[in-house]
This record gives C-alpha cells, sequence and structure tokens, in this order.
C-alpha cells in the first residue's frame, strides 16, 4: 500500500526508546480542573498517508503542531501506511512501523497499536509475497499462535507502549453462508493475542472486540434490536457478538467498538444522529465496567458538500455526546490529508513543499485533550436546544447545530453564534 507516492524522507526516531517513553509520561500534564492527568482521552489513528514521509520543512511543521498537547496516537501494525511486518516466517520489516513509531515518540503522543492486520501465510497465501487484495482477510485458525507470536514481538519491539486494541472491525470474521459474525473464532484468536502480550509484560493492556456498531432498519426483523432510536436501530447480531466476547474473553483492560452515526438509519439531522453515539455507550456500559473505547466514530456521509464550518460543527458535537456519555477514549480517523479543502484532516499534506499545515479540526482534538480528558468535572450550561454545550469550571465549548444566528447565556453574558459555529470559551465568573 505504500509506494504509491515514493517519500523523500523519512523520520524513524528509534533511539533512546525508554528515555522518551519516560519523556512523554513526564511532560503531561492536563489543565482541566480535577480531572484524571494520566489519560487524555482524545486522539487520532494515523490512515494511509499521514506525517512521518514527505517534505523535510513539512514534517516538522506537522509534528510540531501535533506536539502542542500530548495526545492519543494509534497506529495499525500492517496496511493503513505499514508494509508487511513479516512477510515470511520468522523474517521481519520493521521499517515503516518504526518510522510512524517514531513520529508518534518526537510529537510527544502516548501511542498505542491495533494489531491489524495478518501477513498472507498466516492467510493461506504465499510466503515472502503480499497481495494487498487480502488485506482484510482473518488469519486461518492455525496460525492464530503465529499472528499472537508476532504481537509479542511488536510489543516487545516497543516497549513503551502499553495499550493493544486487537483487530480491526472484525474484518475476515463473517460467515457469508449464515450471515453471522464468527464470534467464537474472533475470541479465539483474541484470548491467544491477549495470552501473548500479557507474557511480554503483565502491565500491557489489552481490549477487543473493535465490533462495528452497525445501523439497520428497525423494519428489518432479522437484524433489528432493542437499541434503537430516532436515529435507526444497531444491528443486533453486533450486539450478540460484543457480549459472546465479554463472556468468553480470557480478560481485558478495555472495551472497544466503532461506529457510523449518519442520517442513513432515519435520523432528522445529521446532529439527532449522534444520539446514536450515547446510546451504544449507554447499552456497553450497563454490561461491563470496563473502560469503553471508541477507536472509530464517523459521522458524516461521502461527498456531502457541507461547508467547513457545518462538517466541523457536526464532530465537535460527536465529541460532546461522547464525553457525556462516559466514553473513555475516543479516537478520530484522520483521513489521508490533502492539501486544501479538507476540514476532516488534521493537517495539509507534508508531501507538498508547504505542506504539514495545522487545520483547525487539529485544534479542537487538542482542546478536548487538555479540557476535557475521562473524569473531567462537567457543569450545566442553560441553551437553546440548537446549541450544544460541554462546560467545565474554566472552559466551555459551545456550538451552533444550525444555519443561523443563535443567542447562549454564559456567566451572565450574551453569546452570539454564528450559522454551524464552533466557539470555545474561557469561564469568567465573579
Amino acid at each position: 500500500m505504500r509506494g504509491l507516492f515514493p517519500p523523500r524522507f523519512t523520520l524513524r526516531g528509534l533511539g533512546l526508546l525508554a528515555l522518551l517513553a519516560t519523556a512523554a509520561i513526564l511532560v503531561f500534564a492536563s489543565c482541566a480542573d480535577g480531572a484524571d492527568t494520566r489519560w487524555p482521552g482524545w486522539g487520532f489513528t494515523h490512515t494511509q498517508f499521514s506525517a512521518d514521509h514527505g517534505e523535510t520543512e513539512a514534517m516538522t511543521s506537522a509534528q510540531q503542531a501535533v506536539s502542542r498537547q500530548v495526545m492519543l496516537q494509534n497506529q495499525h501494525i500492517m496496511g493503513w501506511g505499514v508494509e508487511n511486518p513479516e512477510p515470511a516466517p520468522g523474517m521481519y520489516d520493521f521499517s515503516d512501523l518504526d518510522s510512524r513509531m517514531g513520529f508518534i515518540r518526537e510529537s510527544g503522543g502516548i501511542p498505542i497499536i491495533t494489531l491489524c492486520c495478518a501477513p498472507d501465510w498466516m492467510k493461506g497465501g504465499t510466503a515472502g509475497e503480499t497481495d494487498w487484495n487480502e488485506l482484510t482477510t482473518a488469519p486461518l485458525p492455525e496460525h492464530y499462535a503465529d499472528f499472537a507470536d508476532l504481537s509479542a514481538v511488536i510489543a516487545r519491539r516497543y516497549p513503551d507502549v502499553r495499550h493493544f486494541m486487537v483487530w480491526n472491525e472484525f474484518k475476515g470474521f463473517f460467515d457469508e453462508a449464515t450471515k453471522q459474525w464468527k464470534a467464537r473464532e474472533y475470541t479465539d484468536l483474541y484470548n491467544q493475542v491477549y495470552d501473548a502480550i500479557k507474557a511480554v509484560n503483565p502491565d500491557n493492556r489489552v481490549g477487543g472486540p473493535y465490533i462495528g456498531m452497525a445501523t439497520t432498519s428497525p423494519d428489518i426483523a432479522t437484524t433489528a434490536s432493542t437499541l434503537s432510536g430516532p436515529w435507526g436501530s444497531v444491528d443486533q447480531r453486533a450486539l450478540e457478538t460484543l457480549d459472546y466476547w465479554l463472556a468468553n474473553k480470557r480478560g481485558a483492560d478495555f472495551v472497544v467498538v466503532d461506529g457510523l452515526a449518519t442520517r442513513a438509519g432515519g435520523a432528522g439531522d445529521e446532529f439527532a444522529a449522534l444520539g446514536k453515539l450515547s446510546a451504544v455507550s449507554r447499552w456497553v456500559r450497563e454490561r461491563t465496567a470496563l473502560p469503553l473505547w471508541w477507536a472509530e466514530w464517523h459521522v458524516e456521509p461521502a461527498e456531502s458538500g457541507w461547508t467547513d464550518r457545518r462538517q466541523i460543527a457536526l464532530r465537535t458535537a460527536a465529541m460532546i455526546t461522547m464525553a457525556t456519555s462516559g466514553v473513555n477514549t475516543a479516537l478520530y480517523w484522520n483521513p489521508s490529508p490533502a492539501s486544501e479543502g479538507c476540514a476532516p484532516c488534521l493537517w495539509t499534506d507534508t508531501r507538498d513543499e508547504d505542506g504539514g499545515r495545522p487545520l483547525p479540526l487539529l485544534s479542537t482534538l487538542q482542546e478536548f485533550a487538555r479540557w476535557f480528558p475521562p473524569g473531567t468535572p462537567l457543569e450545566e450550561v442553560p441553551a437553546p436546544p440548537e446549541v450544544r454545550v460541554l462546560s467545565q469550571p474554566r472552559r466551555v465549548v459551545a456550538v451552533n447545530t444550525v444555519n443561523s444566528e443563535v443567542t447562549v447565556q454564559l456567566d451572565g453574558r450574551a453569546v452570539r453564534l454564528g450559522p454551524y459555529e464552533t466557539r470555545w470559551i474561557t469561564r469568567e465568573r465573579e
């Protein structure tokens, strides 16, 4: 997958791993009153083209922008910008993964690794070859132990990584004959990986099942569930899969879900569709006390044609929803950066000479990590129904969800928000 655009320069950052890991921990401090400063809760996933390749000045610019606030940074072990880590049994190539992990360290991030996907020889392919069309194929059961061994090798190679997600969206674990998720097979793989990662370091934290909470129509009896609302119904098969994993996992340090929350399920508008995020979060938390992670959350349909303001407002409102729903961790799926006109991107393309410039959504993520990490004491602020508000004693974020001006009262003063405006406000109290 890499190689479509050969890079001119690469950030490796391979030296002094333990020192860098210690430094990242020491420098982290949240400004949120009363919040747990050990875990920022907010971050992003590196995808196909990230900021570890491109023009030197552009990469430096992106790295400096990201380093302004400690956030979580997630990377997959194969695909999404990383070559096959074990093309043949016992033959390793960690050059791309080293590059991504180097960027994460150099930008002060807290690293997370997603243990997906699997080398071809574990899936019935030919050793030494990589067919990217088979990226999302699951390993064969007879190679689950091999994938667990690879996971352990990676855990030893990056001793500063403490959090590991097992697989991604049940890729390859769907039975086309029965139209059901292969919950037993996935859980078998998960348990072997869990044991392997914990054997490297018992302090390592492992989570799953990273199942997509797909929306279906409440009218489809074979897939609809009681977990429903104006936004649609969550597919019953996903709920049953998560329940199976919870009952049969060897152990876990957190539970992982992902999903879309768009108008496709029947919501009246895109902001009403965000109710799915809170509904799913409540449903999961009723079943387990494990910290809840949203590994991905997608809220905008493709080619919406919306203005930048509207796109940013929707994503900010989604983060407000998660912050008030007991979510411990939310990772933003960073699109491949574009040179211009990419409101969902965090920075401009580092392959351009003037690239690597931070975009507004990066600042939004950083503000949430700084002011609203998990455990932040929240305060209610009266607001009209068109405005979404998240407030703590020192900082407020307000989002206008309509295409017209709206006024909200904050600490005795009127704050006028333009159409789809997002405003961060410092509290002023007598």
